[in-house]
């Protein structure tokens, strides 16, 4: 809804970081969030106040319009600087808790503007978005196009696996940037009138590995650009970037080369640089990177490393990802050290199945 951008719009004015709360989470997940980020406040609608704990103070964007018309028209005074929270993201963890990410406004700054450089949205783009708001896929959807003068428009809730509907919207309201997970493209890409999806400027895929076959497919029904872009929760959104117009050797999509004031290695089990071509686990580095877990002090420490090549003490991100370089300087993912898998986007860690089981 429109209440829930000026919801997030009003957090960040105030000097606060958002958490967002997908309703249709199961109940013990929604309070073990609030428990453990310490929200002193919701913003949300009526109809989800029975979700929230009888103490918890909530603010109602549909229903309590009174009382909000009667604060102050004034800009606050805050003393927002780049490393405080933006967002915080909450993703599943191995043991069964899940675990929230702390990004800064550095970071997601840094990534906003990186990508107005590469992109160049206009005022006359119009931006859709669908994702929910608990992916960090969103944020970019969210304030891309309000920091350029472009158009946001927002799908119904629910709508970003209804291909049906996602063809006649960008239709409708000639959307001309739009993001898909690998698999919902593919589904998209069957579905009837996708080739008079004209107005249609560009197509940023992330989530999962983009299949070459996939790639040859979007280039046979549309004819727009295709992104291929990479990154964690535990960072900025994307890390990395690859336009599938570029030509490549090999039948493969690479994930690219690094963002603005970013920086990857692939690195040994001695966090030493493994040669080009060979395999290694993918390390982030940069302004981009989270400040580590919320709460989880064990896990941060086990996840953000310090950076052995820069010694004013950054870090380093161990992804868990498996890569290796390419000979041109782009990077190519391969695979997991572990056992996390993604369906259709979404971050599956076997040890919370496991743990529900026992």
């Amino acid at each position: 809804s429109t209440e829930m951008v000026i919801g997030l719009l009003g957090i960040l004015k105030a000097g606060g970081a958002y958490v967002p709360l997908d309703p249709s989470y199961p109940s013990e997940r929604l309070r073990l969030i609030l428990a453990e980020a310490g929200i002193s406040v919701v913003l949300t609608a009526q109809r989800f106040n029975e979700l929230l704990a009888p103490n918890m103070v909530s603010i109602c964007l549909d229903a309590d319009w009174n009382d909000i018309a009667g604060e102050s028209e004034e800009n606050p005074t805050i003393n927002t600087v780049p490393r405080n929270l933006a967002y915080v993201i909450y993703t599943s963890g191995s043991t069964g808790k899940p675990k929230g990410s702390m990004l800064t406004h550095e970071g997601i700054c840094n990534r906003l503007l990186w990508m107005q450089e590469a992109y160049e949205l206009r005022a006359d783009d119009r931006v859709l978005q669908k994702t929910p708001f608990t992916f960090d896929v969103s944020v970019w959807e969210f304030f891309w196009p309000l920091l350029t003068g472009a158009r946001l428009v927002m799908a119904r809730p629910g709508a970003h696996g209804d291909t049906r509907y996602l063809v006649e919207i960008i239709q409708h309201e000639e959307i001309t940037t739009i993001h898909f997970v690998p698999s919902m493209l593919a589904a998209f890409l069957e579905e009837s009138g996708v080739s008079e999806c004209c107005s249609l400027r560009r197509v940023i895929c992330s989530g999962e590995a983009l299949p070459y076959e996939l790639k040859e497919r979007f280039r046979q029904r549309l004819a727009t650009q295709l992104h291929n872009l990479y990154g964690p929760t535990e960072a900025s959104v994307d890390v990395t970037y690859w336009d599938c117009a570029s030509e490549i050797e090999r039948p493969i999509v690479p994930i690219g080369r690094p963002i603005a004031n970013t920086q990857i290695y692939v690195l040994d089990e001695n966090l030493q640089p493994v040669p080009v071509g060979v395999r290694g686990e993918l390390y982030i580095a940069g302004v981009g990177l989270a400040r580590g877990y919320l709460k989880r002090a064990d896990l941060t420490a086990e996840r953000f490393l310090p950076d052995p090549f820069d010694p004013r003490g950054a870090r380093i991100y161990r992804t868990g990802d498996v890569a290796r370089y390419l000979a041109d300087g782009n990077v190519e993912y391969l695979g997991r050290t572990d056992h996390q898998v993604k369906i259709r986007g979404f971050r599956i860690e076997l040890g919370e199945i496991e743990s529900a089981l026992n």
